[in-house]
């Protein structure tokens, strides 16, 4: 059972590194890196800022995946984000979970 337990822990990393890159794949298909980056605003904030502004409230994931989904106005500047068609309900919520994490 101990061999058990230190074998998942052992390769507990190797799924969450998949977990990632599929993440960041979907963020690349969506388009997002188009006004996004990690680190710097380009059009839009950098998932960090974002990530920074709203990990504390506690309907952050439904929040941004509103905004993924139907845009948004004035909420980090003038500049709208507008709304992505591409991405269906769970996407949005899998790319408002991964950018809360950055």
């Amino acid at each position: 059972m101990r061999l058990l337990l230190l074998s998942l822990f052992a390769i507990a990393p190797v799924f969450n590194h998949q977990a990632a890159w599929a993440d960041e794949a979907l963020i690349k298909s969506k388009a997002c890196i188009a006004c996004h980056s990690v680190e710097r605003k380009i059009v839009g904030p950098a998932f960090k800022d974002i990530a920074a502004k709203r990990r504390d409230e506690p309907d952050a994931v439904q929040l941004l995946s509103e905004h993924i989904r139907k845009g948004s106005r004035g909420v980090y500047g003038p500049v709208p984000m507008p709304p992505n068609t591409r991405v269906n309900e769970a996407e949005a919520k899998q790319l408002a979970e991964w950018i809360l994490t950055q």
